[in-house]
């Protein structure tokens, strides 16, 4: 599955801002965005900075916020409903945040359980709804949002550069300094940041820095420190279980966009082998389904040509076979006719099963119709008890009845049909 890593850029605190406030927006959309593109969310198979809309495409696409713009706050998770949890932390949280409650989005930590002490992370809403915005006019749709630190042990600290195009001076290089208590991003100017990293040091501590950081890292720390650039730690981010798009910025997948997500999916590298598999069985099914249908054509002709033998076995005097059932039916009836016999759709079968299964305590019938293969008689006075037992003794014998309008219709019983 391949992954786009997007690195936001970090927020501008202090800008010049139009009267209408849309110079930030128009920026946003006319900037690029540095990118990572991998495979398998592990290698680096190719990287760049450009404009949105020249984005490449990818199985899954993932933001990855700066260090400074998101700040992390630990609690007590409310217990309340998810409809109203956003409401009940901006209340828990209210003391919390510098901004306004309703220009930050808050986001849980993965697997929180209500009652117990979780970590929340802070991100200024409107700048992250711009940024999200501008990524979607350009048809580029984040799956996730992810920190590029957050609370972790063992601990971690990064150095890098405070400013762009800086010369890596003690001055303009940051540490940002992630440990189970929370995330802190400091200067290594002054005394602060040697003051908040305990001593010793953890085990396991796990350093890292920029390209242009790192010699003045090792100088400042005493030891050596792996380089990361921006892509590589943007990369590793989309491992972390974190994903800020939670509550109103949830990513919602409807319509057309849905079914092009799950194309898309289904077309990633990693589903190769289920789509041959699927091609391969759909051919075999269209095989078999041929193979089933040249053997039923087969069956029904060997039938026909079998009634078709025995019709002229039976009856020699048939020359031409055009339906072999109907014409058989009509030799046979010719013969029984001929002998005297009376035959299932005649008068006196009927009445025959008729005065059997008649009540012995009705009267005679009044009146009677006869149609070939039918005997209506009339059924008045008769209730529904009686004819329900008139109905049970006729089956057995293969007849049915049928009320209708107040006459009882008495007619053969007919295959697959039950009362």
């Amino acid at each position: 599955m391949s992954i786009l890593v997007i690195l936001i850029p970090p927020r501008t605190r202090l800008h010049a801002r139009s009267a209408n406030g849309t110079e930030a927006e128009s920026r946003s959309q006319s900037r690029e965005f540095q990118y990572v593109l991998s495979d398998d969310g592990f290698s680096l198979d190719s990287q760049g900075r450009c404009a949105a809309a020249l984005l490449p495409r990818a199985t899954m696409v993932v933001a990855a916020l700066a260090d400074p713009d998101v700040s992390w706050h630990r609690i007590v998770l409310p217990r309340a409903p998810a409809a109203r949890m956003r409401s009940a932390l901006q209340g828990v949280l209210e003391e919390a945040v510098l901004d306004d409650t309703a220009d930050v989005h808050l986001a849980v930590a993965p697997q929180a359980v209500p009652g117990q002490p979780t970590w929340i992370a802070a991100v200024n809403r409107p700048w992250l709804t711009r940024e999200l915005a501008a990524l979607e006019r350009a048809t580029v749709f984040v799956d996730r949002v992810v920190p590029m630190s957050w609370p972790d042990d063992p601990p971690s600290g990064h150095f890098a550069e405070a400013q762009a195009d800086s010369d890596a001076a003690l001055s303009t290089l940051n540490l940002t300094w992630s440990h189970p208590d929370g995330v802190a991003t400091m200067r290594l100017k002054g005394g602060l940041a040697r003051a908040l990293l305990p001593s010793p040091l953890p085990d396991g501590v796990r350093w890292s820095a920029s390209p242009g950081a790192a010699s003045s890292a090792e100088k400042w720390l005493g030891v050596p420190i792996p380089v990361m650039t921006p892509s590589m730690r943007g990369l590793q981010a989309t491992r972390t279980t974190w994903n800020l798009r939670q509550f109103d910025l949830a990513a919602r997948h409807r319509g057309t966009r849905a079914l092009r997500d799950a194309v898309r999916h289904f077309m990633a590298p990693s589903w190769r082998p289920v789509r041959i598999g699927l091609a391969a069985l759909a051919a075999l099914h269209v095989a078999g389904l041929n193979l089933y249908a040249w053997q039923q054509r087969a069956e029904l002709e060997d039938r026909r040509v079998a009634m078709v033998n025995l019709l002229r076995t039976t009856y020699p005097q048939v020359r031409a076979v055009l339906d072999a059932p109907v014409q058989m039916q009509r030799e046979t009836d010719a013969l029984r006719v001929a002998a005297g016999r009376a035959g299932d759709a005649d008068l006196e079968p009927m009445l025959a099963a008729t005065a059997l299964a008649w009540p012995a305590d009705r009267p005679a019938v009044e009146s009677l119709r006869f149609e070939p293969g039918r005997l209506t008689l009339a059924a008045v006075g008769w209730g529904n008890q009686e004819i329900e037992q008139f109905r049970n003794r006729l089956r057995p014998a293969g007849w049915q009845l049928d009320n209708v309008e107040g006459r009882l219709i008495v007619s053969r019983l007919r295959p697959g049909v039950s009362q």
